[in-house]
C-alpha cells in the first residue's frame, strides 16, 4: 500500500529537469530484488546438504598383501565326454573323491563344458559332484561369443 505526498515529487512539488527537458526521477524498486534474493536463499538452503558429499578426503593407501592366484576346482568336460580335474584326466565315478583330496576346503566346483558336449555327461557330473559341492557352471558372455571366430 503506497501513497505520495506533495504531488508525488520528492522535491516538494517542483520538478527539476536536466538539460532543459521534463525528466522524471527514477526510483529503485526493491521488491523484485528482495524476491530474487529470497528465492536464491531457499535454493542454497535446499542444496547445502548435497555440497557436503563433494568434500575431498585423503584416504590412506594400502598394499594388497594376499595372493589372489588361488587354484579353484574346475571340472572340464570335453566334447567327446572326457573329464579333467584342472588338467588331469579323471573318472566320473571318482571325481568327487579326487576333488575332496585336492581341495579339502572347497565349497563349490566350477564345471566347464564344451557347447557340443552331450547333455548326458554334463548331467552325470552335476549329479555326482552336486551331492557334496555347490555347482557353478562356467559360461561366456554374449558379447565375447564371436570374438574368436572370423
Amino acid at each position: 500500500m503506497a501513497f505520495s505526498v506533495n504531488g508525488g515529487s520528492v522535491y516538494g512539488g517542483v520538478r527539476r529537469s536536466f538539460r532543459g527537458g521534463a525528466g522524471t526521477l527514477a526510483e529503485i524498486n526493491i521488491v523484485p530484488l528482495v524476491d530474487v534474493v529470497l528465492v536464491l536463499l531457499i535454493i542454497f538452503m535446499l542444496t547445502a546438504h548435497v555440497m557436503e558429499f563433494g568434500m575431498e578426503v585423503n584416504v590412506p593407501k594400502v598394499r594388497n598383501v594376499r595372493d589372489t592366484a588361488e587354484v579353484l576346482p574346475v571340472v572340464n568336460v570335453t566334447s567327446d565326454g572326457r573329464l579333467f580335474l584342472i588338467d588331469q584326466p579323471v573318472n566320473v565315478n571318482e571325481i568327487a573323491d579326487r576333488i575332496a583330496e585336492r581341495f579339502p576346503s572347497a565349497q563349490g566346483v566350477y564345471v566347464r563344458a564344451d557347447k557340443d558336449t552331450p547333455w548326458d555327461v554334463i548331467a552325470q557330473v552335476f549329479n555326482i559332484v552336486g551331492k557334496r559341492y555347490q555347482i557353478r557352471a562356467v559360461t561366456q558372455p554374449e558379447e565375447n561369443l564371436g570374438a574368436g571366430k572370423k
